[in-house]
């Protein structure tokens, strides 16, 4: 028994949603056939269930990288290897509008938690076989997604110098979120896969407006699905390289 996920190794699937949010997680859960509730602890809302037949869990993680960290890491020792965080995130970028998705190939290490596992040169990169189905998820489901480098943070009413934000910006920058440098780094310290698929909720110039609600949340909604047709394919993948 972990000491913040309650449930048993048994109840945990090798491949898992991280979602931030508890409402994303309980949707992403309502995707699932035969969805079961196996931990409501510290924060953590985890469900399993399957989804044409392969085992699945979602459990979300709250906000920041400690939270996704001790997460993953609990997730992990009970079993789980593959990891797609389904989450929202802010923009750099004047041409990404709320509510489209942005899947990031890395992302800027702007937090401290994976600082204690890698030194800040090691790069925060998705895992590339995840990141590749993701991509080609929403090619499949006729969803546009941008593709490219994202930044986290863990201070989000800490916003960083205005110098920063403007280089990235120009280096072409597209989302600000919380969770993906210690996801990232995390799985690749152990041993894991990891990527990511984020829904914008917010302008260049303004977070979470309330007239861009319902556009966030058709793109929360386009985002489960794409996360979930892509676990499934890496499931299908896994099932042939061991067969």
């Amino acid at each position: 028994m972990e000491y913040h996920i309650l449930c048993e190794p048994e109840e945990i699937a090798r491949y898992v949603f991280v979602p931030g949010s508890h409402t994303r997680a309980t949707k992403i859960a309502d995707h699932f056939d035969n969805a079961r509730l196996v931990s409501d602890s510290r924060g953590y809302l985890v469900y399993s269930g399957t989804v044409e037949g392969i085992p699945m869990t979602v459990s979300s993680t709250g906000m920041g990288g400690p939270q996704i960290g001790i997460g993953i890491e609990e997730l992990g020792h009970m079993g789980a290897d593959t990891f797609i965080r389904v989450g929202s995130c802010g923009t750099f970028q004047d041409h990404i509008k709320v509510g489209d998705l942005i899947i990031p190939t890395g992302v800027y290490r702007g937090g401290a938690t994976a600082d204690r596992y890698l030194p800040p040169a090691f790069p925060a990169a998705a895992n590339w076989q995840v990141l590749a189905a993701l991509v080609d998820a929403a090619e499949k489901l006729g969803v546009d997604a941008h593709v490219g480098i994202g930044s986290s943070w863990d201070a989000f009413y800490a916003l960083p110098e205005p110098p920063l934000p403007e280089k990235l910006k120009q280096a072409g920058v597209l989302a600000a979120e919380m969770e993906c440098d210690t996801l990232f780094v995390v799985a690749n310290y152990r041993g894991w896969r990891a990527g990511a698929i984020l829904a914008n909720d917010g302008t260049a110039t303004e977070i979470k407006p309330e007239w861009g609600e319902e556009a966030f949340r058709k793109g929360e909604e386009l985002e489960i699905q794409v996360a979930i047709e892509a676990m499934k394919n890496i499931a299908l993948t896994d099932q042939v390289g061991e067969a």
